[in-house]
């Protein structure tokens, strides 16, 4: 590109395109449909009028935001009849230093749409409220509002206890070889009195259709679970961090993958996130 010539439009987008897909994704909790927002958005951006826009970034954020939004409304009601628990697609990754953690993402789904575009706009992302009322076409107070009460709904989502990363792999390791080899023994040592399990097959896999709460139900279920896990081969494809908690990629007889999350406060297991529908997995192979 020659020395003041203007910066071609795809290269712009390009440069932007991982922050706005982790802003979609977070908006939307569904990798597939935050991949769709930021494409649709590219194909607006290339058809814009170039020449009325003095801040592409502003103007590409706010394209893909307001496209968040628009899905958000048909996402609710989707959810409102999904069967099961439903919890957002697995990222897994190496640090684990997403602040944005599993507990925080089902948090904001208890939000409405303006609510949690303008925390994540302005807590995560470090957005100026003036630039997230121009996004979402409301005043700067009520943007403040709205972050405001945001802010209050999630804050008990924060993590309280942050467990050393090499600590909570290892926990995560361990999980993994006694739930499958049936160590009730050592599974117990591992789980808070009141942990909880959440269990995402979306009606395509077998899954619990309610939390499983308690430490007794919980060994309950574990200990059918590692019946049939004694009857068939399941396989550890990778430790890592899903969604910024501890926890393992798997997969099972039937060839599909699973994920396996643990929310670890104080050094026990206080809840276990599984998803298991296929439709959230297809982008870990």
């Amino acid at each position: 590109m020659a020395p003041g010539a203007p910066e071609d439009p795809a290269a712009i987008f390009e440069r932007l395109h991982p922050k706005l897909l982790r802003v979609a994704y977070r908006m939307i909790g569904s990798v597939h449909d935050a991949q769709d927002v930021v494409q649709d958005a590219f194909v607006r951006w290339m058809g814009a009028d170039r020449s009325e826009v003095r801040e592409p970034e502003a103007f590409i954020q706010r394209t893909v935001t307001r496209l968040c939004l628009d899905l958000l409304k048909s996402a609710k009601r989707q959810r409102e009849t999904y069967l099961g628990p439903w919890l957002p697609d697995p990222i897994v990754d190496d640090d684990g230093d997403d602040d944005v953690t599993l507990p925080l993402m089902l948090a904001l789904e208890r939000l409405t749409p303006l609510e949690r575009a303008a925390f994540l706009l302005h807590d995560v992302f470090g957005l100026s409220f003036d630039e997230i009322a121009k996004t979402i076409d409301r005043d700067v107070a009520a943007c403040r509002q709205l972050a405001a009460r945001a802010r209050s709904h999630v804050r008990e989502a924060r993590p309280r206890f942050q467990i050393e990363k090499e600590r909570g792999l290892e926990i995560a390791r361990a999980f993994y070889v006694a739930s499958r080899s049936g160590d009730m023994a050592a599974l117990g040592k591992m789980l808070a009195a009141d942990v909880s399990v959440h269990a995402d097959g979306g009606g395509k896999r077998p899954a619990a259709l309610e939390p499983v709460v308690g430490l007794a139900e919980v060994m309950k279920l574990q200990a059918r679970l590692a019946t049939m896990f004694a009857a068939t081969v399941s396989k550890l494809v990778r430790v890592g961090f899903i969604n910024g908690l501890p926890g393992f990629v798997s997969q099972e007889a039937d060839g599909e993958y699973s994920t396996t999350a643990l929310d670890i406060e104080e050094g026990k297991i206080a809840a276990i996130y599984v998803v298991r529908n296929p439709d959230k997995l297809k982008h870990l192979h």
